[in-house]
């Protein structure tokens, strides 16, 4: 498969070598990274961006047009670990179309996969056999149902359309450092490893992807964007606070005909959670006879017997959602981390050799739950940071200061106190988030 990337990269771009090269990272304690001497296959680039999310994708998109429209060219390349685009996305989303309408303004005329209009807001308070319906909190207007794996397979055809190269079913797991301890680009795993450590007959080591810039989309709390941020301490430079995180537990329904209504939203608060557990669920009917149903658990919750999985397994048991799903099927299941810590915790996103951007760097809106729009737009802004760090020879720091100027950094600032409102319990934090509205 290694070599299928480089063949496939050398024919799209000319760019790949082979080379035994000695790296060393940066010495920073337990953080070090060993040093190592293998024969591995290396290709370079003008930008390398390690995830096709949301983020990711709309960097790549972005530098290309900024690349047409200066009629120059920078070589793009996209690492997925999925095994295709899409595939660690799971599908089910409440869509905020703000950045896509900026990225592809056009996207409306150009097939993409946002066809479902919210039809109907609804927000719930359960108790154990019922639902009391509540002023809803949240504000969908103009916004799409929509899946989220089937929008970044669209982006990732039209990044590709544009010259960017996408390379799924490799996972990041290295980073690369030059001489000056500057990120180089990242290396991939390596394959055909036994248990033990040592290596069969299949063993391939990983191949060298090397960028003069290196975006790091990986999701929340991705492991190389993690290794940066506490080595390069961007969360004291950036005066961020720690990251608070959530679980979120997913499954996709194909439901019955007569219970399916697309477009419908509703989002629950209350059972089965404690009122000391932050958390909530959420409904989303989507097209196909599709509903999209998930719990997410604040993951600083005090019981130390609760199980998040269990207690999803109860919600679905509520009168109101049990008789949703009777006679359906499960299609899809997963679950994911959730950035919480949302303004407060925004570390600086810049490094010596790239930047962090989407979910990775947490700009997920806590009271709105959505976090695609802003990611895009992360990316967005990185993109034209990267563009004129190669092209005109500026300093990658403009991205954290278009960053702070941005929509993404009001919206952000807005909804900051929503989520610490609820240390001080269910009911007043309630209150206290209302009265923030």
């Amino acid at each position: 498969m290694h070599r299928l990337l480089r063949a496939a990269a050398a024919a799209a771009a000319g760019l790949a070598t082979a080379t035994t090269r000695r790296h060393r990272a940066p010495s920073w304690g337990a953080a070090a990274a060993r040093w190592f001497s293998v024969e591995r296959e290396a290709m370079s680039y003008d930008v390398v961006i390690v995830g096709a999310g949301p983020a990711g994708l709309a960097a790549a998109i972005r530098l290309k047009q900024l690349c047409r429209a200066a009629d120059t060219d920078l070589s793009v390349c996209v690492l997925e670990k999925g095994a295709e685009v899409g595939a660690h996305v799971l599908s089910g989303n409440v869509f905020e179309p703000r950045a896509l309408d900026e990225l592809i303004p056009k996207w409306r005329q150009e097939d993409a996969p946002i066809r479902v209009p919210v039809s109907s807001d609804k927000f719930w308070m359960l108790t154990k056999n019922k639902a009391w319906t509540l002023p809803s909190p949240f504000d969908n207007k103009g916004n799409y149902v929509i899946s989220l794996s089937q929008l970044v397979r669209w982006m990732s055809v039209k990044a590709e359309e544009l010259g960017v190269e996408v390379y799924p079913g490799f996972a990041a797991s290295e980073i690369l450092y030059d001489e000056n301890q500057m990120v180089a680009g990242v290396a991939t795993n390596d394959v055909g490893i036994a248990k033990d450590g040592s290596k069969r007959e299949t063993f391939q080591p990983g191949v060298e992807l090397r960028g003069r810039i290196t975006l790091l989309a990986e999701g929340c709390r991705g492991s190389l964007s993690e290794k940066i941020i506490t080595n390069h301490k961007l969360r004291e430079s950036g005066q961020g606070q720690h990251q608070t995180y959530a679980l979120g537990i997913k499954e996709v329904w194909e439901i019955e005909e007569g219970k399916h209504k697309p477009g419908s939203v509703v989002h629950t608060v209350g059972w089965p959670l404690d009122m000391k557990t932050y958390g909530g669920s959420f409904l989303y009917h989507l097209d196909d006879r599709q509903l999209a149903i998930g719990l997410v658990v604040a993951l600083n919750y005090r019981n130390p017997f609760l199980s998040p999985y269990d207690e999803f397994q109860k919600f679905k048991q509520h009168p109101a959602i049990r008789t949703l799903l009777e006679g359906g099927t499960v299609l899809q299941y997963g679950a994911r981390t959730l950035n919480e810590g949302g303004f407060q915790s925004i570390p600086n996103p810049v490094f010596p050799g790239g930047a962090i951007i989407g979910c990775s760097a947490g700009f997920l809106n806590v009271p709105k739950i959505k976090g695609s729009h802003t990611a895009m737009k992360s990316g967005m802004l990185a993109a034209e940071a990267t563009f004129n760090a190669l092209v005109e020879g500026s300093s990658m720091d403009l991205y954290w200061e278009n960053l702070k100027k941005s929509w993404i950094w009001d919206e952000l600032y807005r909804a900051r106190n929503y989520r610490p409102a609820f240390e001080y319990g269910f009911i007043p934090g309630m209150a206290l988030s209302a009265v923030e509205r």
